[in-house]
């Protein structure tokens, strides 16, 4: 999600993205105004490449993209964002027909979060697309902990390393400090 400093200083939260990847016009529409009477932010693609592209232009929060598709179809741009690193744990539903049952197995073996069999409720695929972005915010909130404990690791690390080397000098200077009263003696 978005997080934006408003004008009074306080963080406003833009609603997610979803980048919709539909190839039939008509139902992309039907598509892209449900979602976004539910308070989403929509860019839409009629085919990989194209999403491909929007994603770069502007990262969205969550895909939802056709399992069958001319050219370049939803399974091959699961792999494909997959193996960008910049979007990898990008949320990926796809959506397919009943008879689609091998295609959408092969999209969840791609790397598909979610597979949704049309005709669909809309507000089946809302909870849905809501589960996703919960579940990525968790994962990066997650992933920035893990991060700030690795940060705090590597600087008590370094402490201990510059004590650990205090300790060595303070022995050895007490071992000469020894060495000079026996021998003064």
């Amino acid at each position: 999600m978005n997080v934006l400093p408003s004008p009074t200083g306080t963080i406003d939260r833009a609603p997610p993205r979803v980048l919709i990847v539909e190839p039939d016009r008509n139902y992309l529409g039907v598509l892209a105004r449900r979602i976004a009477e539910a308070g989403y932010r929509i860019a839409s693609a009629s085919g990989a490449q194209e999403a491909l592209a929007e994603m770069h232009r502007s990262a969205p929060d969550v895909l939802i993209a056709e399992l069958t598709m001319k050219g370049t179809g939803g399974i091959e741009l699961v792999s494909m964002v997959r193996g960008d690193p910049v979007h990898a744990d990008l949320p990926m539903i796809m959506m397919g027909g009943r008879s689609e049952a091998v295609a959408a197995v092969r999209a969840l073996h791609a790397g598909a979060d979610d597979v949704v069999r049309k005709p669909f409720h809309f507000e089946v695929l809302m909870a849905r697309i809501a589960r996703q972005i919960a579940r990525a915010r968790s994962v990066r909130e997650l992933r920035d902990a893990n991060a700030a404990l690795d940060a705090r690791v590597v600087v008590r690390a370094l402490a201990v390393g510059e004590l650990t080397d205090r300790l060595q000098a303070s022995e050895a200077e007490c071992r000469r400090l020894a060495q000079m009263v026996r021998m003064s003696a």
